[in-house]
């Protein structure tokens, strides 16, 4: 059972649902918005950014439990939120330096976790790529770096969600057969290794351990049995001891719907989801060719519907992140 303060605490509260379920709205994205924009005009603006991200939180934000935006362009689209959400902020610079091997993170120029905090968020979030089988080289600067952003966050009294995406340095496609061989492995032994209390890492927000599309009765190609595929979600579940949500990896809103039912079936003890470009991507094709009206009408209409029906999937199969967390005064009464 993790320990928090009482203001940590609080804060963990605010992004989640009475209920202790993170139902959290992501759209933190920089780089991949960039390119959703240009597929229908030939630059992204920076307005164009903005605006768009201000008007999913406008319309979105009353049905999610928080909001995860980054201080770059979402500033604005935290202030338009709902007031029952929380606010996450992003911490880390989007994408990474390909011409340096290892993916190595780095934080935004002028923000601290203190920074994001009189900003007003809730908790900070961090994005790390990390292949678990790269060199101690390459790895040990990661895990000094998550050293310094969980002892930031512990000073300041901020959550830390630290966001964990798997890769291999050998496999250039993530979305293939032969990295869906390697997955499970890749998502859930880094799970173990973020997990240790060094890292002050509150929650984690991962992967779930298979591509489904891979998945017996899920795709036309099997890497996994319906068993085999269980095993493996149950198995990630006894990797922490720490509240984990789901990203949703840009795969459609039904598909992360069934995958949500599939881990819960499994004996999956996530605690909720950060749920980006399943909830609000096609909205960007009306924003981009027809104007604001035309992506606010989609938003309230299937937007919408996509966050309800998630809603309405995490009720019946997420898990309180209360089994898992005490605030520190709580402890102290039951000691």
């Amino acid at each position: 059972m993790k320990i928090l303060t009482e203001e940590q605490y609080q804060a963990l509260t605010n992004t989640s649902s009475q209920d202790g379920i993170i139902g959290a709205l992501a759209i933190d994205q920089r780089g991949a918005l960039k390119k959703m924009i240009a597929k229908y005009k030939n630059e992204a603006a920076d307005q164009d950014i903005e605006a768009f991200k201000k008007i999913v939180s406008e319309e979105l934000t009353p049905y999610a439990s928080s909001i995860l935006l980054d201080p770059e362009y979402g500033l604005p689209a935290a202030d338009a939120r709902a007031e029952s959400a929380g606010l996450l902020l992003a911490y880390e610079k989007t994408g990474y330096d390909a011409t340096t091997p290892g993916r190595l993170p780095d934080s935004l120029n002028v923000w601290s976790v203190k920074r994001l905090k009189e900003a007003g968020a809730d908790a900070c979030k961090f994005l790390l790529y990390y292949d678990i089988d790269e060199s101690d080289e390459i790895n040990d600067q990661k895990k000094a770096y998550m050293e310094r952003i969980g002892s930031e966050c512990v000073a300041e009294g901020l959550p830390f969600f630290l966001e964990l995406v798997s890769y291999d340095a050998a496999i250039s496609d993530a979305s293939s057969k032969e990295y869906a061989k390697v997955k499970p492995h890749k998502v859930n032994d880094m799970m173990k290794v973020f997990s240790d209390p060094r890292y002050n890492v509150d929650v984690l927000k991962v992967e779930v351990p298979v591509n489904m599309k891979f998945v017996e009765g899920f795709g036309e190609e099997i890497v996994y049995s319906k068993e085999e595929a269980a095993k493996l979600f149950k198995e990630q579940s006894e990797m922490t001891h720490l509240p984990f949500i789901f990203l949703s990896a840009g795969v459609s809103a039904s598909l992360f719907q069934e995958t949500l039912r599939f881990a819960k079936a499994a004996g999956s003890t996530f605690n909720g989801v950060l749920c980006g470009r399943a909830t609000w991507a096609n909205g960007v094709e009306p924003y981009i060719t027809k104007g604001e009206a035309a992506a606010r009408e989609w938003l309230q209409t299937q937007g919408r519907q996509n966050i309800d029906e998630l809603n309405a999937v995490l009720r019946e199969t997420a898990t309180s992140w209360h089994e898992k967390i005490q605030c520190k005064q709580q402890a102290a009464r039951f000691s």
